[in-house]
């Protein structure tokens, strides 16, 4: 077999092993392992570039990013943070058609920018916000929708893991990759918020709901107090990366500490809460540590094989346009999105692709923006939509079926689509902060 076909078969294979339930990562590492042992009928070459895959990701500084962010956003998640912005939010849309679901996307947004988690936003907001809009007969499935579908901004507002991962793939900088999300994530978070008013307006059987109960404008020094913290952290982490203050990874550090200061004050962090929380940040660095050395090594093995210059010429002779590359980009995603989680399309696809969009002149930190947005949709499309099934498992509330959660995150994920379709057309929107 010739190393194209080898490498064709290796890329099917880890596709199959993960939709088969595979780690990601052992997927990918021994496929590629095992494809460059065959390609070149050496297995101390495949050991040789294993260990080198494993220093240029371990062993890298901004690797630091990851522990850092990881653990200050879980500090401020159990610091109650999510909670206190959700009723901040709530006071200024509760008066509106649909602004209970108003203000879960401007409170997810919010609490993206210090937790950069959509599992966890799909956790918080879902014991938070679904029983509410349920007590003031919203329709179920609108609102699981709007906490799908605002969960993945935790995904795009910086800090993000998948920014970060994908930083490490393309070779760009995590501060750079993080700025670019600033503004694509808060169109997103305003194209919810208008489609939420179009339903109100248009479909107000699929959204429900009565007005609230009349209550009581929240002191201005409540808001304060409960906005304050949220707003230091937020200047802390982006301001230190935007003025060059800060590195992403002193950044990181000192989003931590303030992380730790901010629960110490709510009196939220006793000896075992750091504990369990260190542990936990363990736990995910560990994975995404594997991840990233797997990442590595598959991306190695498509180099040793052609396949980036194999598509780069398939795609020359056929005379695709840059239209035609992008459309074809994007339906590979979301189709890959309705069978694997975001990493694992992220890790996979984007090393094939950046050997085409590099050459045409265009900024990979744009590239990056759009293939997480395009690969975020699959959290909200069946069968594997991952933020769907953990607001499922969040409520565990019988009434709720997953096709409900799915059918309610069905308008989000359309929207999220025609913010994509704007993303491509005008990488402007993505470069904004950085010029």
């Amino acid at each position: 077999m010739t190393p194209i076909e080898i490498g064709l078969l290796s890329v099917v294979a880890i596709v199959l092993l993960i939709y088969l339930g595979v780690y990601i990562a052992v997927a990918l590492g021994v496929v590629s392992f095992v494809a460059i042992w065959f390609m070149r009928d050496s297995v101390d070459l495949s050991f040789a570039l294993l260990k080198i895959a494993t220093g240029d990701s371990a062993m890298e500084y901004t690797f630091a990013t990851i522990p850092l962010f990881t653990f200050m956003g879980l500090i401020v998640s159990k610091a109650g943070l999510g909670a206190d912005v959700y009723s901040v939010m709530n006071q200024a849309f509760r008066r509106l058609t649909g602004g209970i679901g108003m203000a879960t996307v401007g409170a997810n947004a919010v609490f993206a920018a210090v937790t950069g988690s959509s599992i966890a936003s799909a956790s918080v907001f879902s014991k938070m916000a679904v029983p509410e809009m349920l007590a003031l007969r919203y329709n179920p499935r609108f609102a699981v929708g709007v906490v799908a579908g605002s969960s993945v901004l935790g995904m795009i507002i910086p800090p993000s893991a998948m920014l970060i991962i994908y930083s490490f793939v393309a070779e760009q900088s995590v501060g750079e990759m993080f700025l670019a999300g600033v503004v694509p994530g808060i169109l997103l978070a305003v194209a919810y918020v208008l489609a939420i008013a179009f339903m109100g307006r248009f479909t107000p059987g699929f959204v429900g709901g009565q007005a609230a109960q009349a209550t009581p404008l929240m002191p201005w020094s409540e808001v304060l107090l409960k906005t304050l913290p949220t707003v230091l952290l937020i200047a802390v982490v982006l301001g230190g990366i935007y003025t060059g203050w800060t590195t992403p990874v002193e950044a990181g550090a000192a989003g931590s500490l303030l992380g730790i200061l901010i629960a110490l004050a709510r009196r939220r962090m006793t000896w075992k809460v750091f504990w369990d929380t260190v542990l936990e940040t363990g736990h995910i660095t560990a994975a995404i540590l594997f991840l990233i050395t797997a990442a590595s090594i598959y991306a190695r093995m498509l180099g040793l094989a052609g396949l980036p210059n194999e598509l780069s010429q398939l795609l020359a002779e056929r005379e695709f346009s840059f239209l035609g590359i992008m459309v074809l980009y994007v339906l590979l995603m979301l189709f890959l999105g309705t069978i694997l989680d975001t990493a694992s399309i992220i890790l996979i696809v984007v090393p094939l692709f950046l050997p085409v969009i590099e050459p045409m002149g265009l900024s990979l930190v744009w590239f990056g923006i759009v293939s997480v947005v395009a690969a975020e949709i699959g959290l909200l499309t069946p069968p594997l939509g991952l933020s769907c099934f953990v607001i499922k498992a969040t409520l565990n509330d019988d009434r709720i079926a997953l096709k409900d959660v799915f059918l309610g995150a069905l308008p989000f994920a359309f929207v999220m689509l025609l913010v994509l379709v704007v993303l491509i057309r005008y990488p402007s929107l993505s470069l904004a902060i950085l010029n």
